[in-house]
């Protein structure tokens, strides 16, 4: 698809950081966006940025995207209005950090509805008619770094990202025989709002080592507008591995062809990260 010129593009996460980035880039680049978060204000921003800017938003619906019935009964509305759509962006997601000892189930629960079912629930509901139509098309689903790498106190938040990888890597091979590409965007440090608000369970975020580590990461971290632009050229050039930034292409070309200097990297960056839990409570031995 190298054109985005007058295609239907739906967008989730379209409230602010990398949706509403790539809501514009995708405006400006003459998509007609369909867009939905969950965050009504963020979300009616978005719509009016794009207009003023000269865009076309032919529909806007605050969404919980873990709503299988809502997202359906959202999908038959569109597909009435303006028939199959041609390009979906699963962008929507959430973090949360933390041990195993410190998550909650809730947690990992809420990693796994908001970042893997709701995007399927999206794919179920809007890539199946892209198919009938025979127009081809692309999908695009964003995982992280997380999804590619064994970051420290990540492991719900992989749960999530892996997942949607796996869904994206068999849908890339399925797909293809119906013109639709597929496009796995795996972002590093973006600075968006989620910088400082993500939820670290059992970690203290006013603890000074804590603002220097979340310094780090911002000073490390792209532009929303860098990934949207990212987006759209994986898009164009239907590419299947979309980098944001060359510190994570190069970390995961290491982790596929140097496995012990990987597992190296990866204890160490452990055990630096632990320094940062407060002690772990001692058993009582007077039992």
């Amino acid at each position: 698809m190298r054109d985005l010129t007058d295609r239907v593009c739906l967008l989730t996460g379209a409230a602010g950081g990398i949706g509403r980035a790539t809501a514009l880039a995708a405006a400006r680049a003459g998509a007609r966006l369909i867009l939905t978060d969950v965050a009504a204000a963020g979300l009616a921003e978005t719509v009016t940025i794009v207009a003023d800017a000269g865009g076309e938003v032919l529909a806007a619906r605050v969404l919980d995207i873990t709503d299988h019935e809502a997202v359906a009964a959202w999908a038959e509305e569109i597909h009435a209005e303006y028939g199959s759509v041609d390009v979906v962006m699963n962008i929507a997601g959430i973090a949360t950090w933390g041990t195993v000892e410190n998550l909650e189930h809730r947690h990992w629960r809420s990693m796994v509805e908001v970042n893997l079912m709701g995007p399927i629930h999206v794919i179920e509901a809007f890539v199946p008619p892209m198919v009938r139509a025979g127009r081809g098309g692309h999908l695009v689903n964003v995982s992280s770094a997380a999804g590619l790498l064994a970051l420290p106190w990540h492991a719900a938040y992989s749960a999530s990202k892996f997942g949607l990888r796996g869904v994206s890597e068999v849908l890339r091979f399925d797909l293809a025989r119906h013109g639709i590409g597929v496009s796995l965007v795996v972002p590093g440090a973006v600075r968006t709002p989620l910088v400082r608000s993500v939820q670290i369970v059992g970690v203290d975020r006013e603890d000074p080592r804590m603002q220097r580590l979340t310094r780090l990461f911002e000073g490390y971290a792209v532009r929303p507008e860098r990934v949207a632009d990212r987006i759209l050229a994986g898009i164009r050039h239907n590419r299947y591995l979309v980098h944001t930034s060359p510190d994570i292409r190069l970390a995961y070309w290491v982790a596929r062809k140097f496995a012990l200097p990987y597992e190296v990297t990866m204890r160490l960056a452990n055990r630096r990260f632990d320094r940062l839990l407060p002690p772990l409570p001692q058993p009582d031995r007077t039992r």
